[in-house]
């Protein structure tokens, strides 16, 4: 499925002057595409993320691989758990206002997701929750806090209109990546879709090696 543009920072792909391991004669438009569906507050999203992020793409970085595949970050929003909303929120925030910081503030997210699982966040408002978002985006990429929170906090009086459930600045970006990962029909993270397709056998305790070994397969 296609990217839309504003949403540009879930890209990573090997090709380009700020793409990682990048050469001058690299292919320009990857041949494969791996879109993986993940959500912040999900163990198994931490888990399949955390070998994407740390093992497998910078090895692919440096492999004849890289100039034919590119991975697209799908954000994806699980009801059951209230604050996956929030934290896919604060991700958008960061996307709009520092796209190639996305990446990284997504690592950081998932490295402190035990701070927004359900018993962690029951006790404060959501614009609390907000607020610890945006400071772990000034700690974590070095964004403004205020800048950050500006886009999260939701007002408690009503709008111009005497609208009383107006959301916030990045409510609008949300329904977009809700609407394309229902219009794929994605229910749970994690989930990898390969060129359109779902991968079911792809599990979130592959290491680097099996995913390799399967790209080798599928890419050759």
């Amino acid at each position: 499925m296609a990217l839309p543009p504003k949403f540009k920072a879930f890209r990573l792909a090997f090709t380009g002057s700020s793409a990682p391991g990048s050469t001058p004669d690299a292919e320009p438009d990857p041949l494969h595409t791996i879109e993986v569906y993940l959500d912040y507050v999900c163990p198994f999203s931490a888990k399949m993320f955390t070998t994407l992020h740390t093992s497998l793409i910078p090895r692919l970085a440096h492999s004849p691989l890289s100039k034919k595949i590119q991975f697209i970050f799908r954000p994806q929003v699980q009801p059951w758990h209230p604050s996956s909303t929030l934290t896919h929120e604060a991700g958008l925030a960061v996307a709009r206002l520092a796209p190639s910081r996305f990446w990284t503030f997504a690592a950081a997210l998932f490295a402190d997701q035990k701070a927004y699982f359900d018993a962690s966040v029951v006790g404060e408002t959501r614009n609390e929750t907000y607020r610890r978002l945006a400071r772990l985006a000034q700690e974590s990429v070095g964004l403004e806090e205020e800048e950050v929170y500006g886009l999260l906090a939701v007002s408690d009086r009503p709008g111009k209109d005497g609208a009383l459930n107006g959301g916030n600045a990045v409510t609008d970006d949300l329904k977009v990546v809700v609407r394309m990962g229902r219009t794929v029909g994605v229910h749970v993270s994690p989930t990898v879709v390969f060129d359109g397709v779902e991968a079911g056998e792809i599990s979130s305790s592959w290491t680097a090696d099996q995913w390799v070994e399967w790209l080798g397969k599928k890419v050759g």
